[in-house]
């Protein structure tokens, strides 16, 4: 057996808060003004990057803007980075990447997000589960699109 075969497909080395934000632009009247559960848009993103060989850092990078009414209740962002060893075929790479990686660190970074906004002053912010598979899908897609729309301007 070769040494790649004996080795887990996926480590993960370690998981961090890289970048972390929170603000409360209309503090304190903003307290005042809410009656009940803020809006919440979430925006979500992930990117992977090569660190070395067969070495990785994913990054889940989340912009989260409360709202009441009118008025910016709270801003939060965090970057929560997990660094992976996989011994993969290359063909499995993103997909791992993207979507399985992603999945394992989620409940880290919504736990971190929840605290967050409660700590802040805010009703505890509980994201529902992401569909890490149909985020890629779309990138994918966009991706293609992409690719075929450059290829229709050459010609």
């Amino acid at each position: 057996m070769s040494e790649e075969n004996q080795q887990p497909p996926l480590i993960v080395n370690g998981q961090y808060i890289k970048d972390l934000s929170f603000e409360v632009p209309n503090a304190p009247r903003i307290f005042t003004e809410m009656d009940g559960q803020p809006e919440v848009p979430i925006n979500v993103d992930v990117k992977a990057v090569a660190v070395g060989e067969r070495f990785y850092e994913v990054t889940l990078h989340f912009r989260i803007e409360g709202r009441v009414k009118d008025k910016i209740a709270f801003i939060c962002e965090l970057d929560y980075c997990a660094v992976v060893t996989l011994n993969l075929p290359e063909e499995h790479v993103n997909p791992v990447l993207l979507i399985e990686v992603p999945r394992l660190m989620f409940p880290f970074a919504r736990n971190i997000l929840s605290d967050l906004t409660r700590d802040g002053g805010f009703p505890p912010l509980m994201i529902q589960p992401l569909d890490f598979a149909a985020m890629y899908r779309n990138r994918e897609l966009a991706n293609q699109a992409q690719a075929e729309a450059k290829d229709a301007t050459k010609n």
